[in-house]
């Protein structure tokens, strides 16, 4: 059975602790590690991961990074402000995700993920060009420190991530399947984008959600088993492919309309995943 995890995100150095201390009270032994700070990325910082890891028998199992910066979550502004593909702020964020395989090296974590944004569906278009080639650029990076780097899905179609990962063509990359993303962002099933990426996946976030009913506006998260991911399906189908890596909760409750507090949130989606996996 998948072990059970949570992902954290760093804002602060002194906040780092109390967010692990959280994952412990609820006797979670992984977790993935998320910031947009990345001011963060220093050894002070992984010598107090490391330190709470050992003493407490906590395995990170990926390092979420993300960009300081305009970052839109919409259909709006969101191609020309999420992620490495908006051509303003690539070379900045393309240089981070490489700190941040710097420091995914001194946590001892072997793969990092992203949004790389809306990828162009168009392959000849030359904004996807370019792209491939500021990716596997990081691709490289995160292989000479014997890492994947991972795509998260959301902005794009299943097919296009699985075009880009064939383009770049190195060895070392991965999916870290948001399952309501895809959905939130209309761009598929999750169930069904696994017949696309399963052979590719190193993570996977447990996070339900609505498809968009506005053509501006992402759809909704709600609460596991009450959207449109299919969660029951999804869990069958990701023991029929044979993964085993932890299943990992996140919870983005900003995003929600009428949620309970996160820890209700977490304590909720631990006995929904006991009694369907």
């Amino acid at each position: 059975m998948n072990e059970l995890g949570l992902l954290i995100k760093m804002t602060e150095k002194d906040g780092i602790v109390p967010l692990l201390e959280r994952i412990k009270s609820f006797n979670f032994k992984t977790c993935q590690i998320s910031t947009y700070v990345p001011e963060l990325y220093t050894r002070e910082v992984a010598d107090i991961i490391n330190d709470f890891c050992a003493k407490n028998d906590l395995r990170v199992t990926m390092l979420w990074a993300g960009w300081p910066g305009k970052c839109e979550w919409n259909f709006v502004g969101g191609p020309d402000t999420v992620g490495l593909v908006p051509l303003q702020y690539r070379r900045e964020r393309c240089d981070i995700m490489k700190k941040a395989s710097d420091f995914a090296a001194m946590i001892n974590v072997d793969r990092i993920a992203t949004h790389a944004g809306f990828i162009p569906e168009n392959m000849k278009d030359p904004l996807y060009t370019g792209l491939i080639t500021d990716l596997k650029d990081v691709a490289l990076h995160c292989k000479a420190n014997n890492q994947f780097f991972c795509f998260e899905t959301g902005q794009e179609t299943p097919v296009t991530l699985l075009r880009t990962i064939q383009d770049i063509g190195t060895d070392n990359l991965g999916i870290n399947l948001d399952p309501a993303n895809l959905v939130m962002y209309g761009k598929g099933s999750a169930v069904d984008s696994l017949i696309v990426l399963g052979s590719y996946l190193k993570g996977v976030h447990v996070k339900d959600g609505k498809y968009p009913t506005d053509g501006k506006e992402l759809g909704i998260e709600v609460t596991l088993g009450e959207g449109h991911v299919n969660m029951p399906a999804l869990l069958a189908k990701l023991k029929e492919i044979g993964y085993t890596e932890p299943l990992t909760i996140e919870i983005e409750l900003d995003r929600r309309t009428g949620e309970m507090t996160a820890d209700e949130a977490i304590r909720r989606m631990v006995d929904y995943l006991n009694a369907h996996r």
